[in-house]
């Protein structure tokens, strides 16, 4: 069958913060999530079933474990329940990272992906948290973001752009913040 697929944190990190841009993570392409599918969707399988001790080893490693279960499920599995299947291993994990300092060991454009977790998720003290972390980083346009999320939440207690990827019936209010141009994230 061939060598394993299963990636090493290194290679994640490599691939999300040198290979590819702002850009890319922000507006992703049909090729770029097929590659991110092809390339770590094995990896991602290795880590929603056990986040194993090289995958917490440094701080670097931890980054890589909170990109494969919360960004590249995004990718990966964009339109689909899947995109959120590993949400909540990615905010232990994050929530773990945090603990250990992990997010002010990496570089500065970094950190925020020790967050974001937390931004994704439908929990309003996730979200404050989040908040808090973001106005902590200092970054204007991931405080904006996270800020715009918690309102989310706050206003409907969830994201109503995921009802129909998961199967809920929007209220009539979700249905009319749907209707809005630009909403959902």
């Amino acid at each position: 069958m061939g060598e394993s697929r299963i990636r090493t944190p290194l290679e994640v990190v490599d691939f999300w913060c040198e290979t590819l841009t702002a850009k890319d993570w922000w507006q992703s392409t049909p090729a770029l999530d097929a590659h991110v599918r092809e390339t770590f969707a094995e990896t991602h399988f290795a880590l929603s079933q056990a986040v194993t001790a090289p995958w917490q080893a440094s701080p670097e490693a931890r980054l890589a474990a909170i990109i494969v279960l919360d960004q590249f499920p995004r990718n990966m599995y964009r339109a689909s329940p899947l995109a959120f299947a590993t949400d909540w291993i990615a905010r232990r994990e994050a929530r773990l990272a945090l603990e250990a300092g992990a997010d002010k060991a990496v570089p500065y454009d970094r950190r925020h992906f020790f967050y974001m977790p937390l931004e994704h998720s439908e929990d309003l003290a996730d979200q404050d948290l989040s908040v808090a972390l973001f106005e902590a980083h200092g970054d204007e346009m991931y405080l904006d973001y996270a800020v715009r999320h918690r309102d989310v939440i706050v206003e409907y207690g969830r994201f109503p752009h995921r009802n129909a990827f998961l199967g809920r019936v929007s209220t009539r209010e979700e249905a009319a913040y749907l209707a809005e141009p630009g909403a959902g994230f």
